[in-house]
Protein backbone atom coordinates (compact mmCIF):
# COMPACT_ATOMS: atom_id res chain seq x y z
CA UNK A 1 0.00 0.00 0.00
CA UNK A 2 1.19 3.71 -0.74
CA UNK A 3 2.26 5.51 1.97
CA UNK A 4 -0.02 8.25 3.17
CA UNK A 5 1.94 9.93 5.65
CA UNK A 6 5.51 10.27 5.20
CA UNK A 7 6.52 12.41 7.98
CA UNK A 8 4.40 12.21 10.56
CA UNK A 9 6.36 11.49 13.54
CA UNK A 10 8.80 13.89 12.44
CA UNK A 11 6.07 16.95 12.30
CA UNK A 12 3.92 15.76 15.57
CA UNK A 13 7.53 16.15 17.46
CA UNK A 14 7.92 19.97 16.09
CA UNK A 15 7.27 21.99 18.37
CA UNK A 16 7.20 25.16 16.39
CA UNK A 17 3.34 26.43 15.97
CA UNK A 18 2.90 28.85 12.83
CA UNK A 19 0.60 31.35 13.33
CA UNK A 20 -2.67 31.15 11.14
CA UNK A 21 -5.42 33.30 10.39
CA UNK A 22 -8.79 33.19 8.80
CA UNK A 23 -8.56 35.28 5.48
CA UNK A 24 -4.51 35.06 5.14
CA UNK A 25 -2.37 35.36 2.01
CA UNK A 26 0.09 33.10 1.29
CA UNK A 27 3.11 33.75 -0.89
CA UNK A 28 3.95 31.59 -4.03
CA UNK A 29 1.63 29.08 -6.37
CA UNK A 30 -1.44 26.70 -5.38
CA UNK A 31 -0.68 24.71 -1.98
CA UNK A 32 -1.33 21.02 -2.51
CA UNK A 33 -2.98 19.23 0.68
CA UNK A 34 -3.26 15.29 1.26
CA UNK A 35 -6.31 14.59 3.00
CA UNK A 36 -6.69 11.23 5.35
CA UNK A 37 -10.13 10.92 6.74
CA UNK A 38 -8.43 9.31 9.78
CA UNK A 39 -6.89 10.81 12.83
CA UNK A 40 -3.88 9.50 14.02
CA UNK A 41 -5.34 8.58 17.49
CA UNK A 42 -6.23 5.74 18.19
CA UNK A 43 -9.94 5.37 18.94
CA UNK A 44 -10.92 8.27 17.36
CA UNK A 45 -11.97 9.49 13.67
CA UNK A 46 -11.34 12.58 11.95
CA UNK A 47 -8.60 14.17 9.36
CA UNK A 48 -4.93 13.87 9.38
CA UNK A 49 -3.67 16.82 6.49
CA UNK A 50 -0.03 16.63 5.06
CA UNK A 51 1.37 18.74 3.25
CA UNK A 52 3.29 18.50 -0.59
CA UNK A 53 6.16 17.18 1.62
CA UNK A 54 4.61 15.24 3.59
CA UNK A 55 4.74 17.05 6.70
CA UNK A 56 1.22 16.71 9.33
CA UNK A 57 -0.45 20.29 8.49
CA UNK A 58 -3.79 20.17 10.25
CA UNK A 59 -5.69 17.41 12.36
CA UNK A 60 -9.41 17.11 13.54
CA UNK A 61 -9.72 14.07 16.43
CA UNK A 62 -13.42 13.33 17.25
CA UNK A 63 -13.89 11.47 20.33
CA UNK A 64 -16.91 8.75 20.24
CA UNK A 65 -19.41 10.24 17.77
CA UNK A 66 -19.48 13.18 19.03
CA UNK A 67 -19.64 15.71 15.65
CA UNK A 68 -22.24 18.71 16.79
CA UNK A 69 -18.87 20.55 17.78
CA UNK A 70 -15.84 19.55 15.17
CA UNK A 71 -12.19 21.57 16.28
CA UNK A 72 -9.46 22.04 13.38
CA UNK A 73 -6.13 21.82 14.77
CA UNK A 74 -2.32 22.90 13.68
CA UNK A 75 -0.01 19.86 13.83
CA UNK A 76 0.54 20.76 17.15
CA UNK A 77 -2.55 20.15 18.14
CA UNK A 78 -3.52 23.83 18.76
CA UNK A 79 -7.07 25.00 17.82
CA UNK A 80 -7.08 27.26 14.70
CA UNK A 81 -10.94 26.60 13.58
CA UNK A 82 -13.86 25.46 15.17
CA UNK A 83 -16.84 24.19 12.84
CA UNK A 84 -20.54 23.93 14.95
CA UNK A 85 -23.82 22.37 13.38
CA UNK A 86 -26.17 25.44 13.75
CA UNK A 87 -29.61 24.27 15.36
CA UNK A 88 -32.72 24.86 13.94
CA UNK A 89 -31.68 26.62 10.02
CA UNK A 90 -33.38 25.65 7.16
CA UNK A 91 -31.07 23.67 4.85
CA UNK A 92 -28.05 22.13 6.97
CA UNK A 93 -25.62 24.79 8.45
CA UNK A 94 -22.29 24.65 10.11
CA UNK A 95 -20.76 27.90 11.24
CA UNK A 96 -17.20 28.13 11.35
CA UNK A 97 -15.38 30.09 14.55
CA UNK A 98 -11.76 31.15 15.26
CA UNK A 99 -9.42 29.62 17.40
CA UNK A 100 -11.13 27.61 20.67
CA UNK A 101 -14.75 25.79 21.22
CA UNK A 102 -16.28 28.69 23.21
CA UNK A 103 -15.27 31.30 20.83
CA UNK A 104 -18.43 33.24 20.45
CA UNK A 105 -18.50 35.39 17.12
CA UNK A 106 -18.74 32.79 14.22
CA UNK A 107 -16.67 33.96 11.16
CA UNK A 108 -18.32 32.09 8.21
CA UNK A 109 -20.71 29.75 7.67
CA UNK A 110 -21.20 26.97 4.97
CA UNK A 111 -24.74 26.16 4.56
CA UNK A 112 -26.09 23.59 2.21
CA UNK A 113 -29.06 24.71 -0.27
CA UNK A 114 -32.40 23.16 0.68
CA UNK A 115 -32.49 22.21 -2.63
CA UNK A 116 -29.80 21.24 -5.74
CA UNK A 117 -33.19 21.53 -8.82
CA UNK A 118 -32.43 25.68 -8.72
CA UNK A 119 -28.58 25.61 -9.24
CA UNK A 120 -25.49 23.90 -9.15
CA UNK A 121 -23.90 24.81 -5.74
CA UNK A 122 -23.32 22.04 -2.83
CA UNK A 123 -22.83 24.72 -0.45
CA UNK A 124 -23.09 28.73 0.36
CA UNK A 125 -19.46 30.08 2.27
CA UNK A 126 -21.03 33.13 3.98
CA UNK A 127 -18.83 35.73 6.16
CA UNK A 128 -20.66 36.67 9.37
CA UNK A 129 -21.16 39.96 10.48
CA UNK A 130 -18.14 41.94 10.13
CA UNK A 131 -15.66 39.63 9.47
CA UNK A 132 -14.89 40.29 6.38
CA UNK A 133 -14.06 38.03 3.35
CA UNK A 134 -15.78 37.13 0.35
CA UNK A 135 -18.98 34.85 -0.51
CA UNK A 136 -18.00 31.56 -1.99
CA UNK A 137 -19.73 28.72 -3.66
CA UNK A 138 -19.15 24.81 -3.99
CA UNK A 139 -19.87 23.36 -6.89
CA UNK A 140 -19.58 19.42 -7.91
CA UNK A 141 -19.71 16.39 -6.42
CA UNK A 142 -17.75 16.04 -2.24
CA UNK A 143 -18.93 12.10 -2.67
CA UNK A 144 -16.90 11.58 -5.81
CA UNK A 145 -13.93 13.63 -4.60
CA UNK A 146 -14.62 16.02 -7.44
CA UNK A 147 -15.57 19.47 -5.96
CA UNK A 148 -14.54 23.37 -6.48
CA UNK A 149 -14.91 26.48 -4.21
CA UNK A 150 -15.73 29.25 -6.44
CA UNK A 151 -15.45 32.98 -5.51
CA UNK A 152 -17.70 35.95 -6.28
CA UNK A 153 -15.91 36.27 -9.79
CA UNK A 154 -16.00 32.71 -10.46
CA UNK A 155 -12.61 31.59 -9.71
CA UNK A 156 -11.87 28.34 -8.30
CA UNK A 157 -9.69 29.31 -5.56
CA UNK A 158 -9.76 25.94 -4.06
CA UNK A 159 -10.29 22.14 -5.22
CA UNK A 160 -10.90 18.27 -3.69
CA UNK A 161 -9.64 15.92 -6.38
CA UNK A 162 -8.92 12.89 -6.12
CA UNK A 163 -5.46 11.23 -5.30
CA UNK A 164 -3.46 8.47 -7.39
CA UNK A 165 -0.24 6.77 -5.50
CA UNK A 166 3.01 6.50 -7.66
CA UNK A 167 2.70 4.23 -10.73
CA UNK A 168 -1.44 5.39 -10.91
CA UNK A 169 -2.73 3.16 -8.34
CA UNK A 170 -6.17 5.19 -6.70
CA UNK A 171 -6.85 5.65 -3.44
CA UNK A 172 -9.80 4.86 -1.96
CA UNK A 173 -12.47 7.76 -1.04
CA UNK A 174 -10.71 8.65 2.23
CA UNK A 175 -7.40 9.78 1.06
CA UNK A 176 -7.71 12.84 -1.54
CA UNK A 177 -5.88 15.82 -2.68
CA UNK A 178 -6.96 19.48 -1.33
CA UNK A 179 -5.67 21.68 -3.96
CA UNK A 180 -5.63 25.76 -2.45
CA UNK A 181 -4.65 28.44 -4.75
CA UNK A 182 -2.12 31.22 -3.10
CA UNK A 183 -4.67 33.90 -2.53
CA UNK A 184 -7.02 31.77 -0.50
CA UNK A 185 -6.71 30.72 3.25
CA UNK A 186 -6.23 26.98 3.53
CA UNK A 187 -7.73 26.60 7.11
CA UNK A 188 -10.46 28.20 5.50
CA UNK A 189 -10.66 25.32 2.55
CA UNK A 190 -9.96 22.94 4.83
CA UNK A 191 -12.85 23.74 7.21
CA UNK A 192 -14.95 23.81 3.92
CA UNK A 193 -14.14 20.18 3.11
CA UNK A 194 -15.35 19.37 7.30
CA UNK A 195 -18.37 20.79 6.60
CA UNK A 196 -18.81 19.09 3.45
CA UNK A 197 -18.10 15.75 4.92
CA UNK A 198 -20.74 16.43 7.75
CA UNK A 199 -22.85 17.31 5.28
CA UNK A 200 -21.92 14.82 2.01
CA UNK A 201 -19.86 12.26 3.26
Amino acid sequence: MAKVHPNATAAVQDEKTPEISVGRKEVGGAASLTVWRKSLLFGCSGFTVFDSKGNLTFRVDVYGSAVGVLVLMDRCGNPVLTLRRKKLSLGETWLIFKGEEDSVDPVFSVKRPVSLRHGRALAHVTPCHNSGGGRYEVEGSYARRSCRVYDERRRPVAEVRRKEAAGGVAFGGDVFRLVVESDFDSCLAMAVVIALDQMFG
